[in-house]
């Protein structure tokens, strides 16, 4: 199946992006590694470089949440489910090298104080990720309100873990962080 040049663009916003964060990306980089000349990624990018960034974060989140999906629906309970998010996440991020960690946290992290549509994209995301997160403890039979901290709590530390996993390079960190989450879920109140 061919790959359109936009979509080529964005995919390959997306990697630079999750490897080098917005700052260390740059729109001819962007164009290289896409394969597209810099006029095109100006003609489906008017906006430039934050307008790409936007578009890869998006597409970036709607990946990782296709991974959280099948993590949690692999567990029919909600705690199993969290652990099993937490081992793929850490077999992913071995396989990458250590490289490929979470696709918003390096944009998210350098946009912080600016109202700018990275930063929107960036809390639409993990926004997106809490309420599959939340959706599964209700499933599980959770109030609304445990499920909505739960949710909130889950993917903080998820994130946290990520971050430490890719810096100490070691799975360790996400595991321990999935048994500990799932120790928290089994004793809250349903």
């Amino acid at each position: 199946m061919q790959t359109s040049t936009r979509d080529r663009i964005v995919v390959a916003a997306a990697r630079l992006l999750q490897r080098q964060g917005y700052v260390g990306t740059g729109i001819k980089q962007i164009a290289q590694e896409a394969q597209a000349t810099l006029g095109s990624v100006y003609h489906f990018f008017p906006g430039g470089k934050e307008t790409v960034a936007v578009a890869a974060i998006r597409h970036s989140s709607e990946e990782f949440a296709d991974l959280l999906r099948t993590a949690l629906d692999s567990e029919e309970d909600p705690a199993d489910a969290i652990v099993a998010c937490a081992r793929r996440l850490a077999e992913e991020l071995r396989e990458s090298g250590w490289i490929d960690g979470c696709p918003v946290t390096a944009a998210a992290l350098e946009t912080l104080g600016t109202d700018s549509e990275i930063q929107r994209a960036c809390g639409d995301a993990l926004r997106d990720w809490q309420a599959l997160v939340h959706d599964k403890l209700l499933r599980g039979g959770f109030s609304a309100e445990s499920a909505r901290e739960l949710a909130s709590v889950v993917i903080s530390a998820l994130e946290g873990a990520e971050v430490t996993a890719q810096v100490a390079r070691s799975e360790e960190p996400l595991q321990v962080a999935g048994r500990q989450l799932a120790r928290l879920i089994r004793a809250s109140e349903r």
